[in-house]
């Protein structure tokens, strides 16, 4: 018997000592955010006080992507979970909607902002998710995300850090907005025309007065499919309004695009932009403000004499 007891008491501290060894866990607040655009400007915001898991991968696509076992548990213990709402999420809102009636503490960028309608195509009239492609949004964004880091955080958060870093951030997204605003206005008024995979800029061309005249799949998601009339739309806006070039999601096979071009009998160069998600480190898109130069400065060639 007492050999037994020795035994388990050997056992005990060897155990207790292996324990004493593991890494501890982060005992960080954590964020969890659905989309990789989202995920930067969350993390512009922390910094390393707050631990941010972003669920979505580079060059994924916001509206089909999904998670692990993993990281739906993780998303069911956070501390704070923001997502772009509006629908654009659609392969995981049952995830949000789940972690939100376990009492997760909630925000969706969507609420933080004045929404734009789709004025065409199968979503007409529905609220239009795609709000960061107009950085003047992404200001109210940041002001509603502040408040809501602090209000779900407390005292785990220095609030003098976090404002500080949310008004620099703030800054950087002003002066985003009149780079753009200067790159569309040397583009002649005639020329400002997009033809995209689908409807992706309506906050962009609000904001810069730039006509979107229509999309090769005529809806707010990738999910959909154009079909034979919508093309034949399409074709005859490109020969009325003579657009220099169609503009396509990197994420996105350009296959649809490029069967347009050469329908449309006209010289139209398909160009790739960085609509929905981040890219990979050194691929232009590394992060929210990289992805819009990059996207503002493609536009602008492609739209230009």
């Amino acid at each position: 018997m007492r050999r037994a007891i020795a035994g388990l008491l050997g056992a005990g501290l060897v155990v207790g000592a292996l324990a004493g060894c593991a890494p501890a866990a982060s005992d960080r607040p954590l964020v969890v955010v659905t989309t990789n655009i989202l995920g930067d400007v969350v993390g512009e915001l922390v910094g390393d006080q707050v631990e941010v898991m972003t669920l979505m991968r580079p060059d994924a696509d916001p509206h089909s992507f999904e998670i692990s076992a993993q990281e739906e548990a993780r998303l069911r213990t956070a501390d704070l979970l923001v997502s772009n709402g509006l629908g654009l999420e659609e392969g995981l809102q049952q995830h949000v909607d789940a972690a939100a009636a376990e009492g997760v503490p909630t925000v969706e960028a969507g609420d933080l902002i004045t929404p734009l309608a789709y004025a065409d195509g199968d979503a007409e009239g529905l609220d239009d998710p795609h709000l960061w492609t107009d950085p003047t949004r992404m200001v109210d964004v940041v002001a509603g995300l502040t408040d809501s880091l602090e209000t779900a955080l407390g005292d785990e958060l220095d609030a003098g850090e976090l404002a500080a870093s949310s008004a620099a951030y703030t800054a950087e997204l002003r002066a985003l907005d009149a780079e753009m605003a200067s790159a569309f206005a040397a583009i002649p008024e005639a020329q400002r025309a997009l033809v995209t995979n689908h409807h992706v800029f309506g906050y962009l061309a609000a904001r810069y007065d730039v006509a979107v005249i229509g999309a090769v799949v005529p809806s707010g998601t990738t999910l959909a499919a154009p079909s034979a009339s919508d093309l034949d739309d399409l074709v005859s806006a490109i020969d009325r309004t003579g657009v220099r070039a169609i503009f396509a999601d990197s994420s996105q096979p350009d296959r649809l695009a490029q069967v347009l071009a050469d329908e449309a009998g006209v010289d139209v160069a398909v160009v790739d932009l960085f609509t929905e998600s981040l890219s990979e480190p050194g691929e232009g898109a590394e992060t929210y403000l990289q992805m819009m130069r990059t996207n503002t400065e493609r536009i602008a060639t492609g739209l230009s004499p």
